[in-house]
């Protein structure tokens, strides 16, 4: 079984008007995976629908409690792409457990995002990696504490 955590970001973003004013909307990874064809077993827990520039210390010891606290040894994260490196960073105290984050550089509610190839290849991840914090985008894992996020050419790099 995966536990899918979701936490906002720009994947769950909800553009609204022509000012680019957004909001965190219901997260869409059920239904993509649905639409994926998943039929394996997995729980989703909404913690915050935040967008990761908003998250803080005590939103990162959340996340963090709520990973430990799970029964799942495999843990899927959705989280925003501009602090996702920080979470990840602060997730090193969590052991035994195989944690991914993933995110998205245009919401899942757009047309040409990236966001269910991201998912995808998390959920693969996550099945196949022994235990850690990873960080999946864009085809590339990367280990915590490892990566970067390289704003100017939208896309993770190792560090």
């Amino acid at each position: 079984m995966i536990q899918v955590f979701t936490t906002g970001g720009t994947i769950d973003k909800h553009y609204f008007d022509a000012n680019s004013e957004f909001r965190i909307a219901e997260s869409l990874v059920p239904g993509m995976l649905q639409e994926a064809g998943v039929a394996e077993d997995y729980r989703l827990a909404e913690l915050m629908r935040k967008d990761s520039l908003d998250l803080d210390d005590s939103d990162r010891a959340r996340i963090r409690d709520a990973i430990q606290r799970c029964g799942a040894s495999r843990i899927l994260l959705t989280h925003g792409t501009d602090t996702m490196t920080d979470t990840a960073e602060a997730l090193a105290a969590v052991s035994g457990k195989t944690v991914v984050l993933v995110g998205a550089m245009q919401p899942a509610r757009m047309r040409c995002s990236d966001a269910e190839f991201n998912l995808g290849f998390a959920w693969a991840a996550v099945k196949l990696l022994p235990p850690g914090i990873y960080l999946a985008m864009n085809g590339k894992v990367f280990e915590a504490g490892r990566v970067r996020k390289n704003r100017a050419a939208q896309r993770f790099e190792s560090a």
